[in-house]
């Protein structure tokens, strides 16, 4: 549709009421989270009974444990932070080094290569999960059995929860790279080459510059998918849970507005990073 040209009413109407109630669908769900993570009532839910600032500070002559007083619930927080820096790390690294082989590199057998990188994206997170689980509980044992070494790390805990993650967040990270990459003027390198750079050189001052924008929203992709996840997460945690097994886990014992405080300091994190995102990109 070109925008210049005119529209009948009624078009504008349902464009306008369409948009409305897409927004509200998609922002009322937060809205009352968020109003009512100050609601003096100990459940998460209508009625309003009055503001109160509890579930965030504590109040202990009311019994009420807040936020910032949950010793439980910050240590799932730098957890899921803790296992999201690895996971960023780890599929920006692999991610960059995929998308250079998938658009620089030509070999044998390339395109089945690359729908073979793309395999986790289309498998359900529990699937993957069992299977990774599965596999790698194997192969512990074998381990123990034939070198008589304990592999740890294999068995269910954070690295494994770490390596479930990476999995498929570094399948997004590379089609984010590469989309990048693929638009680059490789003029660009070949003049510097031939001004005398070394490879490195132009790598450093010319490609790798040109890929920052790619490689910060990979970056910031990557540790929010692993920081929200919960499928993957669930099947290969051990005992040192991340947020949303700790959530999962307090909801099955019955809910209480400090869930509610939970999901609007996350709410506020997310958007304070989205926003110096943007301001960075301007």
């Amino acid at each position: 549709m070109i925008p210049t040209l005119p529209r009948a009413a009624w078009l504008r109407t349902a464009t306008a009421l369409y948009v409305g109630a897409f927004l509200v669908f998609l922002f009322l769900p937060l809205a009352v989270v968020a109003v009512f993570a100050f609601n003096d009532a100990p459940y998460p839910a209508p009625p309003w009974h009055g503001f109160t600032l509890d579930w965030f500070l504590g109040n202990e002559a009311a019994g009420r444990v807040g936020l910032f007083r949950d010793a439980e619930l910050l240590g799932s927080i730098w957890t899921s932070s803790l296992v999201a820096l690895w996971v960023t790390a780890l599929s920006v690294a692999v991610g960059t080094a995929n998308a250079f082989l998938m658009e620089r590199a030509q070999f044998p057998g390339k395109g089945a290569l690359s729908m073979l990188m793309l395999t986790p994206l289309v498998i359900p997170g529990v699937i993957l999960g069992i299977s990774i689980l599965a596999f790698a509980s194997r192969l512990a044992d074998l381990c123990s059995a034939l070198f008589g070494i304990e592999a740890d790390f294999l068995r269910p805990g954070l690295p494994l929860v770490v390596l479930g993650q990476f999995s498929y967040i570094a399948a997004i990270a590379t089609l984010t790279i590469s989309a990048r990459l693929k638009r680059f003027d490789r003029t660009l390198e070949d003049a510097a080459l031939n001004l005398g750079a070394s490879r490195p050189a132009v790598l450093w001052s010319i490609t790798l510059p040109y890929l920052r924008p790619a490689l910060i929203g990979a970056a910031a992709m990557a540790f929010l998918m692993s920081f929200e996840n919960f499928n993957t997460t669930l099947m290969l945690v051990g005992a040192d849970s991340p947020l949303t097994i700790m959530m999962y886990g307090r909801m099955r014992e019955g809910a209480t507005p400090v869930l509610n405080a939970v999901s609007l300091f996350l709410m506020l994190a997310s958007a304070l990073v989205a926003l110096t995102l943007i301001r960075r990109a301007r």
